[in-house]
Formats: structure tokens, sequence, C-alpha cells
């Protein structure tokens, strides 16, 4: 490291500690020369995802875009933030891992439904509605008839948009 006082290249280490979690280390330095103590900062460099859109134009992938439409879609349940949280950083890191730099968007979509269809089928439906652009109710109907193929309901699950029959009467 270049010394910020006199621009000697010749410095040593005096301590290194871990910060962030693991994200970094600090390490404080000493110059040679004029024996200026300075600090660095080490980080792993995140590969930049890229988002290939439908119309074949690619943008910057913004975490926070993946973690609003979670968040839309989770209004009003009881989900947590930091459940949020761990979906949109599990889908980063299985993106980054299968498609490299570039991701296509719909790819980001069918990871977001499928890790929503395993903690809420509300906010499944929710974003899917969006994701696959419902026009009419008879789409809603549709997808929660397939969700019910794919994961049968637990016996201590309530019946979820039963049609024709009446909610059960509150128990006292």
């Amino acid at each position: 490291m270049r010394c910020p006082r006199c621009g000697e290249l010749q410095d040593r280490v005096i301590d290194s500690r871990v910060i962030q979690e693991g994200e970094r280390i600090r390490r404080r330095r000493q110059c040679v020369a004029c024996r200026t103590r300075f600090t660095t900062y080490e980080a792993i460099e995140q590969i930049e995802l890229r988002v290939l859109k439908r119309g074949g134009r690619g943008e910057p992938f913004h975490r926070y875009k993946l973690l609003s439409s979670l968040s839309k879609a989770c209004e009003k349940r009881p989900i947590r933030l930091e459940t949020l949280e761990r979906l949109a950083d599990e889908i980063v890191v299985e993106l980054g891992a299968e498609s490299g730099h570039e991701v296509p968007s719909r790819l980001i979509g069918l990871r977001a439904m499928e890790k929503l269809q395993a903690i809420d089928p509300v906010a499944y439906v929710r974003y899917a509605s969006i994701y696959r652009q419902f026009q009419e109710a008879g789409e809603f109907i549709d997808e929660v008839e397939q969700m019910k193929k794919r994961n049968p309901r637990r016996p201590d699950q309530p019946e979820l948009f039963s049609v024709g029959t009446k909610p059960p009467a509150p128990s006292t």
C-alpha cells in the first residue's frame, strides 16, 4: 500500500481484524519510511449481476428492487422483514451461481415465486398476479388450483379460497 503521507510503497501490518461478520478485514499499517500509521480495508470483490429484460436490453441488478417487489407481495401478511431479506439474499446467491454475470428477468421472477410459495401462499399469488400479468379473476383461480395440485394442504392449514362453501365458524 502506498503511504498517504510520503507515498512510500513499503509498510508493515501492525494489526488485522475481521469486521462486518467476516465480510471485510481492517488492517492497521505503518509506513517503513516515515512511520505514519494508516488503516486499509479488504473486501471480497462482488460480481455485478446484470438483468436481461424481456426486450433484450440489459441493466444493472438492484437488490432493492427485488426486495421491494417481495415486500409488496407480503404486505399485511405475517412475514418479517428479516425473512424477506434472507429470501432476497438466497435469490441473489443462487442467480449468481447459476447464471454468471447476466440473469434473465424471467429467472428472477420464477425464483422469487418459488421462495414465496414456500413461505406464504397469499404472497405467492399476489406476486404471480403481477409477474404473469393476470387480466381477469379466473386467472387467480387457475393459479390457486395449480398451487393446490403442486402443494397439497396440510391438515392444520385452513382452506384457501374455498369456492361454494361457507367459512368455518370461529371456535370459542
